[in-house]
């Protein structure tokens, strides 16, 4: 039966809405409406309007859950929406006002994937190194699948990491955090931090970074129970 929360699902950097593939049938099964937006990926601030659009155009309450950078757009698009009830984060972001992704991943040792980052085929945008994708982003994904996600990867602007965050939305929405204990491209250390400033509910999973793409149950599991919250 259905709850009548939409669930609006954020992918992050260098991957598409496909990588919530896994995901979204789990939550389509528990009776809930899934919109996976697709980001440009060239700016902190276009990405923000587009989750912005993607939400006020849904009736009724709504969980905004995002992966990776995904984490600092609901960060910016749940602020001022009526409608959203919830966050939920999955190895993702989540900035304070002020605070660029730089900011955080300085915070904390660098990881192996952060070094293989670099200039894409796009002007002003970066990609992870096509080679070292699977080890680094995905290591827990079946190994043709995980080159078919390097292949496929977005390349993504350099505003999306240099753009400073607007006042956080997790400072007055309940959230949920999923930490990747096997994160290689975000410092795990990182994602619990960013979680208890936040006063996030706070679960880990032995993951990559890429748990939605590897662990689709757990990452489910999490953004339904706070659906169920959002529904009370």
């Amino acid at each position: 039966m259905s709850s009548n929360v939409n669930i609006v699902l954020v992918h992050g950097a260098f991957c598409d809405g496909s990588s919530w593939a896994g995901v979204i049938p789990l939550l389509q099964e528990a009776g809930h409406h899934v919109v996976a937006v697709q980001l440009p990926l060239v700016s902190l601030s276009s990405d923000i309007a587009v989750v912005k659009s993607a939400t006020a155009s849904l009736a009724g309450p709504t969980i905004l859950a995002a992966h990776s950078y995904g984490g600092a757009v609901i960060t910016g698009a749940g602020s001022d929406l009526a409608n959203v009830t919830g966050l939920v984060y999955i190895a993702a972001y989540a900035p304070a006002e002020g605070e660029t992704l730089g900011d955080l991943n300085q915070k904390f040792p660098p990881t192996e994937g952060q070094g293989k980052i670099g200039p894409s085929y796009l002007e002003n945008a970066l990609y992870i190194d096509p080679e070292a994708f699977p080890q680094v982003f995905a290591a827990d994904v079946e190994p043709v699948q995980a080159r078919v996600l390097a292949a496929v990867q977005r390349p993504t602007g350099l505003g999306c990491l240099t753009e400073k965050s607007g006042p956080p939305a997790w400072q007055k929405l309940p959230s949920w955090y999923l930490v990747s204990e096997n994160d290689k491209t975000i410092n795990p250390d990182a994602e619990r931090w960013m979680a208890q400033r936040a006063g996030s509910t706070t679960s880990a999973i032995a993951s990559s970074h890429a748990s939605p793409v590897s662990h689709p149950r757990e990452v489910a599991d999490l953004i339904l129970t706070a659906a169920q919250a959002s529904a009370k």
